[in-house]
């Protein structure tokens, strides 16, 4: 059989990082067979969280991402519909539910929710035992009258309240649990939707999927999910719980708490290719010491014996780093074409915009550190001589002024203004002054850029300027240092 996977959001707001992950993941483990399915699934059921435009964001997210899905809402395929709520208007689940009773799985609950907290009340100094609900010891044939009488209910699982129940993870083992601490859950609402703790099964085994990726917050249920593949006979799926995305040692990233969530990371200048390439090694370790890899290339490393059980803390200066390895690794004309309306934000003067691509390539790390870069091109800004002091470069205002004088005299002086006749003619200068390169050509970078930093040196900023303008921004930095 290939492996079917799936993910199965929940269309609440925006794409939470470790939402992102778990996708991953599970295209990675469905790609990794040839004929591996990856499934896409939105899970609807809970009506009162929904938020209008977030089914969207989902589908915005995967195709930025690259993780296509084979079937899905918007795509089709042979086991939908891929919406939990339009699977609701066919009455499977019910009928589902119905036949669950029948086999002595679960049964109709005639308690409202204050009877059920008192009883739970009741029984908590049993810290062992789960509350189990009374009405669970209702024949069939009497619950039934009830329901057909119209009194309103819910349909509650009907754990047994001896033995355990053990399941495999790939992750974290063998888990055993003893039946008498679980929860009787509801399966299906009193407005006839069903739970998740019902839907999501349902829906697994009737989409064949064979491989279900999701968080070890449902480490504690999967005991309860898997009485009710026992109850139906019907095969089980391998499980892989992943370890949470952290904040920090102590606290989960949460959208709840208004942390980062990828649409928030594009709009701060990430790339998803290497936010994909990040999340993957948040909990996971490839072989070897390698840090860049394409999504086929992850596809091709995935092994989910790798995957760690400690939560993986996810640092934003580490993203950063990655974000800038894959942006120095393109090619100059892929970089160009990516990054200029960056660029264009920042300059309007007439200069070679993919010349400043090349040297923005060493220093952004993210798309949305460029303009700020660049300011210094259409408008040179006012700036202290205190920036001519470097002790690494031994430079100060007056090496500096020495510097800038020279510079002058020997610009002044070329023709053809270009890379090359300005590197020969710039790098002649220290043997010359007797002084090293970084003493010429540290003053002067500064001289026509105003910066502390800037994206390229000296003699590539001085060709973008130009000839007229580097030698007017000279002579206003030698006038400046004359006057001090």
């Amino acid at each position: 059989m290939s492996i079917r996977t799936r993910f199965a959001p929940s269309p609440t707001g925006y794409m939470h990082i470790g939402n992102l992950r778990t996708a991953l993941w599970a295209y990675l483990i469905a790609k990794k067979d040839p004929e591996g399915v990856f499934i896409l699934r939105i899970e609807d059921t809970d009506q009162g969280r929904l938020v209008e435009g977030a089914t969207d964001i989902i589908y915005d997210t995967m195709k930025q991402c690259g993780l296509s899905h084979d079937e899905g809402p918007d795509v089709g395929g042979p086991v939908g519909p891929y919406v939990q709520s339009e699977r609701v208007k066919s009455g499977l689940y019910m009928d589902y539910a119905r036949e669950l009773i029948r086999r002595g799985g679960a049964h109709y609950c005639f308690c409202d929710e204050e009877t059920i907290e008192k009883a739970k009340a009741e029984n908590a100094d049993d810290s062992n035992r789960s509350y189990a609900d009374p009405c669970r010891n209702l024949s069939l044939e009497e619950a039934q009258k009830r329901v057909d009488a119209g009194e309103p209910f819910v349909i509650r699982q009907t754990i047994p309240q001896e033995g355990t129940t053990s399941f495999d993870d790939e992750v974290f083992g063998t888990i055993t649990v003893d039946n008498s601490t679980l929860d009787e859950a509801v399966l299906i609402k009193s407005d006839g939707f069903p739970t998740y703790n019902f839907a999501n099964v349902i829906d697994d085994h009737l989409m064949g999927i064979t491989d279900v990726v999701r968080g070890m917050e449902y480490l504690s249920s999967t005991p309860k999910y898997n009485l009710i593949y026992d109850a139906f006979d019907w095969e089980k799926p391998r499980y892989i719980h992943c370890p949470p995305v952290m904040k920090d040692e102590h606290s989960k990233l949460s959208k709840r708490n208004g942390d980062a969530s990828f649409q928030d990371l594009m709009a701060k200048g990430y790339l998803p290719e290497a936010v994909l390439n990040y999340i993957a090694m948040l909990g996971w370790s490839p072989e070897g010491n390698r840090e860049i890899f394409t999504l086929d290339e992850l596809v091709e490393a995935f092994n989910v014996k790798h995957i760690g059980q400690n939560g993986a803390i996810f640092d934003p200066v580490k993203l950063t780093s990655v974000n800038g390895l894959w942006l120095r690794g393109m090619d100059l004309d892929t970089y160009f074409r990516l990054v200029e309306p960056y660029i264009r934000e920042a300059v309007k003067g007439d200069y070679d915009l993919k010349k400043i691509a090349a040297g923005v390539q060493q220093r952004a790390n993210t798309l949305s550190e460029i303009a700020p870069m660049l300011d210094f091109y259409d408008t040179f800004p006012s700036f202290s001589n205190d920036l001519y002091n470097n002790k690494k470069m031994k430079t100060n205002p007056e090496i500096a002024l020495s510097a800038l004088k020279e510079c002058r005299s020997a610009l002044e002086g070329i023709q053809s203004w270009d890379f090359d006749t300005l590197h020969e003619t710039l790098m002649a200068l220290p043997a010359k002054m007797g002084v090293k390169n970084g003493q010429v050509l540290f003053p002067l970078r500064i001289a026509i850029s105003g910066k502390q930093s800037t994206p390229g040196g000296a003699i590539e900023i001085a060709e973008i300027l130009g000839k007229e303008e580097t030698l007017r921004r000279l002579d206003l930095s030698i006038q400046q240092l004359e006057n001090e």
